[in-house]
């Protein structure tokens, strides 16, 4: 994962209500550079999503949980797969019908919680 200046996970997001475009194809290809590459787009480039693996059910409502809480701090919400072993994320930015950087924001901070979680498959 690369990092930049003023790395995606130290912002915050802002509120968006729409009005705006959705990021363009130059803006998230440079955005998918600063995620882990198990980060994907979508094909028609309104969202991204992440597949987690986890040693069991526990580890995974703990990532839930972590995921829940700092959703909630970002006020930025994903939908989420839930499973035994696993958590799909996906993030869109359902105002613009689209990505936008909160998007991204959101999907690194995650990143940075992976390492908090002992049993971690991903």
């Amino acid at each position: 994962m690369a990092t930049s200046v003023c790395s995606l996970e130290n912002k915050h997001c802002k509120p968006c209500e729409g009005g705006m475009p959705p990021l363009d194809t130059e803006t998230l290809t440079k955005y998918m550079q600063q995620l882990d590459t198990q980060w994907q787009i979508s094909s028609d480039n309104k969202s991204i999503f992440r597949d987690f693996k986890f040693k069991n059910y526990y580890h995974t409502m703990a990532f839930v949980n972590a995921v829940a809480w700092l959703a909630h701090a970002e006020n930025h919400h994903p939908d989420l797969e839930v499973g035994f072993n696993h958590c799909l994320i996906k993030f869109t930015t359902h105002a613009i019908d689209g990505l936008s950087e909160n998007d991204f924001i959101c999907a690194a901070k995650i990143d940075t919680l992976l390492p908090s979680f002992i049993g971690n498959k991903s």
